[in-house]
This record gives structure tokens, sequence and C-alpha cells, in this order.
């Protein structure tokens, strides 16, 4: 394989064809991408997030699969179902679309916590079980789950253990002036989605997550980023702290920013970049400091201030 953060920024650099002036969010995406995790996409209808998912498949070879959550759908319409062949006499597994590579969840906080439920298996542990059969999900595997954070009339928020499955939360945002300028000009015979090219294949995504595991992440660095989710447990704002899979979020996507630098050691930078996209959406407020206004963010950039960076002192 070559150089992996070549590869990488191929990727970017063809996504941006298609999603303009997000760089930030793009490079979380493919961040996660080569992490094998998946993302929660929380944002206003319009800015994008289907074409995202829809480019990231493109762009990798993946097999995409679109799920629209609905409060009718059912846990079988995400997993497939096991259908009688009269012909044959046998049972047959018709796959459902979460078996695919590049899957999009989209409105997941739609549908009912059953269904909703039918994901955690999947996201977790990589597989599905219908009819106390187990098929494996394809390599690589990617949810891209989004939600409308206005419209909560007849919606169904994500529990916490569904929210801890997701390595990272990304915001999009609406466009700039200039760069919503940009999308009306490069609309305006077709979308740029239908001339997107593929830069990559699904074998050489497995081998960049390969990667990023080798990525060096020393002693101290560790203990920072275990400091860190210790802080939002114990800060005074919050009822309940990241948990144990949030270090490790943050620990994985480290090295993922790590490699996409051209780097093969994490650092403290590293790990501050990524604080609040892999902890914000695993602390949950108490209900005194949501009535001040006190947001998740407030509470990771004041656990960083909190916590001393390796190899310089504590801040006041």
């Amino acid at each position: 394989m070559e150089d992996p953060k070549i590869v990488a920024e191929r990727i970017l650099s063809n996504v941006q064809n298609v999603i303009v002036g997000k760089e930030k969010e793009l490079r979380l995406t493919v961040t996660a991408l080569i992490c094998g995790g998946h993302i929660l996409i929380e944002d206003v209808p319009g800015v994008g997030k289907t074409m995202l998912a829809r480019a990231i498949a493109a762009s990798t070879g993946c097999r995409f699969r679109r799920i629209q959550f609905t409060p009718d759908l059912l846990p079988s319409d995400i997993t497939g179902v096991s259908i009688f062949n009269q012909k044959t006499g046998d049972f047959e597994f018709r796959d459902g679309p979460i078996l695919a590579q590049v899957v999009l969840a989209d409105e997941v906080n739609r549908a009912t916590p059953k269904t909703q439920s039918a994901l955690l298996e999947a996201m977790e542990e990589h597989q599905v079980t219908v009819d106390g059969v187990t098929h494996l999900m394809p390599h690589p595997f990617m949810v891209l789950a989004t939600q409308n954070p206005i419209e909560y009339e007849g919606t169904f928020p994500l529990p916490e253990a569904q929210l801890d499955r997701f390595l990272i939360r990304v915001h999009l945002g609406y466009p700039s002036r200039e760069d919503e300028m940009r999308i009306l000009q490069a609309q305006r015979e077709r979308h740029p989605i239908d001339d997107i090219r593929q830069v990559t294949d699904a074998n050489e995504i497995v081998q960049l997550q390969a990667a990023v595991r080798e990525i060096h992440v020393g002693p101290d660095i560790e203990r920072y980023i275990v400091d860190i989710a210790n802080m939002t447990r114990d800060h005074e704002s919050v009822y309940l702290g990241a948990s144990p899979r949030g270090s490790l979020a943050l620990y994985r996507t480290s090295q993922a920013r790590a490699l996409l630098e051209g780097r093969d050691f994490v650092t403290p930078d590293d790990v501050k970049e990524l604080a609040l996209v892999a902890l914000g959406h695993r602390i949950i407020l108490s209900p005194g400091a949501k009535v001040k206004g006190t947001t998740a963010a407030d509470v990771v950039h004041a656990c960083l201030q909190r916590v001393p960076v390796p190899g310089s002192r504590a801040r006041a």
C-alpha cells in the first residue's frame, strides 16, 4: 500500500468536489472511516449529510445503502428476514440494508427504541443475528447516522447506550456565502455526485485501518487521555461522564489524526483537537447545569484546561 497519508488525502480531496467548504468536518469523517468507527451527524436538513455519505461510498468503491428511519420501521427492515423457499424447502436469508459497507441511517431518532436497538449489535459487534443465525458485516463497515436537532416532535431521542456506540459526533453547519455561491455554480447543470470517481477500494481502507493501530501512543499521552475522561466524570456540571469506550475513541481518533498529519506518533495537540467530537456526545449534564445553559462543549473545554498537558505545568 502507498503512503497512508496520500491515500487519505486523495479521499478527502475527492469528497470535497461534492461537499464544499467543510474541510474540518470532512477530515473528521475520514478520520472515523480509517478508525473503523461510526459517525453521528447532527444538523438541520439540506446541509449535505446524505451527499457526504454517498461521496464517501463512491470514493472508496464501497457498497452504499440508505435506511430512512420512520416510526413504522421494524427491526427486520434493517437486519433482514428469513423467507421460506418453496422450491428448495429451506429458509433463505434476505439481507437487510445494514449489511453494507457504508450505511446512511437517516433521521435515526424518528424510529422507535426497538428499531433503534437493531443497530446496536451491528455497530458494536459487526454482526447481526436473525432467527438464531449470525451474519457478519462486510469490511470495512461504517454507519453515518443523522438526526435533526430542531424538530423533536414525534421523535425518540437516542439512549446513552446507543450514543456511546458512535465514535464521533459531527456538525456540518451552513456554508459561508462564498461557499454557497460555489455550490449553486457547481450544480448549475448536474450534481457533482454524478461525476465523482473511485480513488481507492475497500481493501486499501482495511489496510489504512490497520495502519492507524500501528501509530505509537506514549504512556504520557495514554495517561493524558484517561485523565481527561476521568475529569468529565468528576466535573461539577456532569451527571454522567465519558465511558471507557469514550477514552478508547479519543485514543483511536488521535492515532488517525497523527496518521493524516504524516506522523507515526500521537501528540497532546491531537488529543485536544479531538476531545470534543469524541467525548461531547457521551456526556450527560446535570439538571442544574442545563438550567444555567452549560453545554457539553463547555465541560470538555474546562476539562482540557484543568488536566495538565504532558510536559507542561497545569494551568490555573
